[in-house]
């Protein structure tokens, strides 16, 4: 299936916004792992063919589009906001926090900023939120697919630390498999202890 972004940004270019940037996070629901991230610039005219938002796409496309996104990156930043921030200062914040850093951390400023969701934000240049961005706008879409094939990576290096728990399986997502695991191992170091482990685990 063919998809189609709204001329957002073409429309920004119009007047005058020349640095564009798309932020969307990955880690929202886990049980486990950080929170990440990703804020990406693209040159006005950048094409990616197949490009759509990271959920509509397989492991593979992911990391198939991730190097021509590079490639087509004016500026792109990473941020990490760990499980234990997540557990002290909840999930929305986390991400208001995360999304933060990764405008602060761009070697460009940018014009405005194009965020998935509808979240208020805590940036000092001008922003906007837009539910679904990820399917409607390119660079979204773009940061999307920067943000999860870098959680997946890192979720598969954390498998290695935490075998038991087969993160590169499900990537801290609440799977039956997963909540199995806790049921039988309790949860481990980068589980986040904020979740009601009953209620995940059952009797």
């Amino acid at each position: 299936m063919k998809t189609y972004f709204i001329s957002i940004e073409a429309d920004l270019h119009r007047n005058g916004f020349s640095l564009i940037a798309g932020i969307d996070e990955v880690g929202r629901g886990p049980l486990a792992g950080p929170v990440i991230s990703a804020a990406v610039i693209l040159k006005e005219n950048a094409k990616i063919p197949g490009l759509k938002d990271s959920k509509q796409l397989t492991k593979a496309q992911r990391e198939a589009l991730f190097p021509i996104i590079m490639e087509n990156a004016v500026d792109y930043s990473i941020a990490i906001v760990s499980h234990k921030t997540i557990d002290e200062i909840n999930i929305a914040n986390a991400i208001r926090l995360a999304n933060k850093m990764c405008i602060d951390h761009l070697e460009k400023t940018p014009d405005i900023v194009l965020i998935d969701g509808r979240d208020k934000q805590i940036l000092d240049i001008p922003y906007k939120t837009i539910i679904k961005g990820d399917t409607k706008v390119k660079c979204i879409a773009a940061a999307s697919v920067v943000a999860k094939v870098f959680r997946d990576k890192l979720m598969e290096y954390y498998s290695k630390e935490f075998p038991a728990y087969n993160f590169e399986k499900h990537a801290g997502y609440g799977t039956r498999e997963h909540r199995r695991l806790i049921g039988r191992y309790g949860p481990c170091e980068i589980h986040r202890m904020s979740y009601n482990w009953n209620l995940i685990t059952g009797p």
